[in-house]
């Protein structure tokens, strides 16, 4: 890991400059430090303490310590009225090399006792002249009784293949190159406690879709498995989600529970017909009790239960909702008709004020090939990560990871926000 990558990271942030309290974690409220009386200008103290009584900082506290700068007030809250955050900075992944990234997020209420609704924004070009824009919208009723959840993503995206199945080797790569546009919309109804149920639609296509052919001159299993220049999947979904999380950004305790049934069909303009099922599985515990660090497991099983979806919308690495599958990979690395996949990841403080933490990590993950074949090998990914607190309120960090796979894969991986 090269120590420039981080020079260049935190100068374009210091350089642009960020608001990054506009998000508050939900479930269990933050601990607050009363303000002194007869203070000259009696302001709202919102300084978070941890458990043990240490006050909690994030990268904005230190930077206007670093320059002595007086901050205006923060946002301990959330209310009707938008929160907006902006943030310029530079990203990094095996599969994009160097980006030039704008993130930008919005945050409100729909009432007073309602759950905080978010959109999420962002706009990326990369050094491989890709362009990713992800859209996520999460939006709660007043009453909390309907979720209303959208991811909508346009991506201009030379990307490389190496095959089916996770048996495939790094001298099948594949350069290919590509645009998508996803549409997701999903509904969910409050049943009971922490449950929801309801429906969704999802949309893809994938359009200009070309290949270089395999770099050892072997005939690519994207050739085999048939080509197309356009293959659209479109159809309705049914989901259930249990979440006791006390914290969707970075949980320290809870469950979360996600089921997603699938099906494309021709007479809603897919390509082909086919029905897919994910299974998305994270539990939390805080370990040592008391310490604020985490152990964090997690099950992802993404299956093809019939049909033939084009070959771009196989199961890959990296390709759940966040991009977050198998760090230690490039993303594509593996893909076929059966993913199924864990990881676990033990995430402690560097620092007692929160500002610096750390991570290690280890997933496994194996792939089918085609339809109707078996699981082959499992491919394993580990590696460690630092973490640096971009928002105390809502707990939101800076992740930094370098992740190892094998074949020499090895790799860094910079985003905001934890993998899982």
């Amino acid at each position: 890991m090269r120590p420039y990558l981080f020079i260049i990271f935190f100068s374009t942030i210091l350089l642009f400059g960020f608001n990054a309290r506009a998000q508050q974690s939900e479930g269990i409220p933050l601990k607050k430090i009363s303000p002194k009386k007869n203070a000259a200008k009696p302001e709202k103290d919102t300084t978070i303490i941890s458990e043990k009584g240490t006050p909690q900082e994030d990268l904005s506290d230190v930077l206007r310590d670093l320059y002595h700068i007086k901050g205006a007030p923060e946002v301990d809250s959330i209310t009707s009225k938008p929160q907006v955050s902006v943030i310029p900075a530079i990203g990094y992944s095996l599969v994009t090399s160097f980006a030039v990234v704008v993130s930008g997020n919005v945050a409100f209420r729909n009432g007073p006792q309602s759950r905080i609704s978010t959109i999420v924004a962002s706009a990326s070009y990369t050094k491989k002249k890709q362009i990713i824009i992800p859209i996520q919208t999460n939006f709660w009723t007043a009453n909390n009784d309907y979720d209303f959840i959208g991811n909508y993503s346009y991506l201009k995206y030379p990307q490389s293949t190496y095959g089916l199945g996770s048996n495939s080797n790094v001298s099948t790569k594949d350069k290919m190159d590509y645009s998508l546009v996803q549409f997701y919309e999903t509904v969910l109804r409050h049943i009971s406690g922490n449950f929801y149920a309801g429906l969704g639609y999802n949309f893809d296509d994938h359009w200009d879709v070309s290949e270089k052919g395999n770099f050892d001159g072997t005939v690519s299993d994207y050739a085999k498995y048939g080509m197309a220049s356009r293959s659209i999947a479109s159809g309705f979904t049914l989901n259930a989600l249990l979440d006791s999380r006390d914290n969707a950004i970075n949980p320290s305790k809870g469950a979360y529970v996600s089921l997603q049934l699938r099906s494309s069909d021709r007479v809603f303009g897919s390509t082909s017909n086919w029905q897919s099922l994910i299974i998305d599985v994270r539990k939390y515990f805080e370990l040592p009790k008391g310490s604020g660090n985490v152990l964090a497991l997690w099950s992802y099983d993404w299956l093809i239960l019939d049909g033939k979806p084009g070959y771009l919308d196989l199961p890959a690495t990296g390709w759940d909702t966040n991009f977050a599958t198998g760090r230690g990979y490039i993303q594509g690395r593996f893909r076929g008709a059966q993913m199924v996949y864990g990881e676990s990841e033990y995430r402690y403080k560097i620092t007692a004020n929160g500002v610096l933490g750390g991570t290690v990590f280890f997933n496994a993950e194996s792939f089918s090939a085609e339809q109707g074949t078996r699981l082959q090998s499992i491919q394993p990914g580990y590696g460690p990560g630092l973490r640096v607190k971009l928002n105390k309120v809502s707990k939101t960090n800076i992740s930094i990871n370098y992740g190892f796979g094998n074949e020499g894969s090895r790799g860094l991986f910079i985003s905001i926000g934890e993998a899982f």
